[in-house]
């Protein structure tokens, strides 16, 4: 991401959940500030939620050189709730970088001896230009009324989605009548025979948790790889609840152990998703999301690889043994936590966008 900013010289964009001072983010901030002395239009959209612990100043070489900063829905109580978890980078419109990864320390390292484990996609043109106008609706509407923003974007959604048949960008906006990352997936899991997911925080909705159980009861393999440490322990409490059912119809469950999991990846037969979703609540329905589906053989391939690689530092949950483990007082925190995360909180955002409008 550093070459590219480097090279670039006509235009880049970043969008980030949270970006961070010190290293890596202080060599992003430089190299940003130098592209602006080559004469490219730099534009940085950070979530105000996501990276509040910045300093009010931090941007300040950045807007002296000429570039443009904006903090993405500023808090407010009154929707703070509704978060762009989008992370991306443009650069000239000819290569673009997607995935899980933030701009922080803790994302520093090979993800099993060191840093947190997540994933990447950089892709060219012409998809770059694409996932650039997608930051542009972004960056335009950053600081204005958020329902109003919410409206625009649900109407402009499909204008802004780049189709191939190569490739798909999905995007996510609070209360989307058509939720397109759901839609896209459950369809390719309606005839699935082979499944990984890999996911930081996993709460499925009634109909994905169905069509998983469904691949693996029909004869298809479905895999997941969930966190074995999390910087969430909520979210993990609410994943471990829906081990049991899916365990008995046969989904294959592994915890990864060394780092953190942050990874975001999905491979179903021959196509590969990435981007910067979560299988949970937030990451289907309330955050602003991106994610590209990439009907591709090689590179399905290429993801599974990457996901056999994961499965080494995992510990496979086996029904037998998780028996042992989901005890009495086990259970209770899981129902709770999910009840947290998959009913109080989309309630809370359903009840604040109503307030809003």
């Amino acid at each position: 991401m550093l070459a590219a900013i480097r090279g670039a010289r006509q235009s880049v964009r970043l969008e980030m959940y949270i970006f961070r001072n010190g290293p890596p983010g202080d060599a992003f901030r430089d190299a940003l500030v130098e592209a602006c002395g080559r004469g490219a239009r730099v534009q940085v959209l950070l979530d105000a939620w996501g990276s509040h612990e910045l300093p009010h100043d931090y941007w300040a070489p950045l807007t002296r050189a000429g570039g443009e900063f904006r903090w993405f829905n500023p808090l407010m109580l009154d929707h703070a709730i509704f978060r762009d978890h989008r992370k991306l980078l443009v650069c000239d419109e000819t290569v673009a970088f997607v995935g899980g990864f933030n701009i922080s320390a803790e994302y520093d390292g090979d993800g099993v001896t060191k840093g947190w484990r997540d994933l990447g996609l950089r892709v060219a043109a012409p998809l770059a230009a694409a996932l650039a106008k997608t930051f542009d609706t972004m960056f335009t509407r950053a600081d204005r009324e958020h329902p109003r923003r919410v409206r625009w974007l649900r109407h402009s959604t499909n204008d802004e989605t780049f189709h191939t048949p190569e490739s798909g960008i999905l995007l996510e906006t609070p209360e989307q009548r058509r939720n397109s990352i759901l839609h896209a997936l459950l369809d390719d899991l309606a005839h699935a025979r082979q499944v990984e997911i890999a996911t930081a925080y996993f709460l499925p909705t009634w109909r994905l948790n169905r069509a998983l159980a469904h691949v693996a009861r029909t004869g298809g393999r479905v895999r997941l790889i969930l966190p074995g440490k999390t910087d969430v322990a909520v979210s993990q409490l609410a994943s471990r609840a829906f081990y049991s059912s899916l365990l008995r119809a046969g989904v294959e469950i592994h915890e990864y152990q060394p780092q953190i999991l942050h990874t975001k990846l999905i491979v179903v037969d021959g196509i590969a998703y990435a981007g910067s979703a979560n299988l949970d609540q937030r990451g289907l329905r309330i955050n602003y999301e991106l994610l590209l589906r990439l009907p591709n053989r090689a590179l399905a391939a290429e993801a599974r690889e990457i996901f056999d690689g994961m499965l080494q530092h995992c510990r496979a949950v086996r029904p037998e043994a998780w028996r042992r483990e989901w005890t009495f007082w086990e259970r209770i925190k899981s129902y709770w936590a999910r009840f947290l995360l998959a009913r109080l909180d989309t309630y809370l955002a359903r009840r604040q966008l109503r307030q809003l409008r």
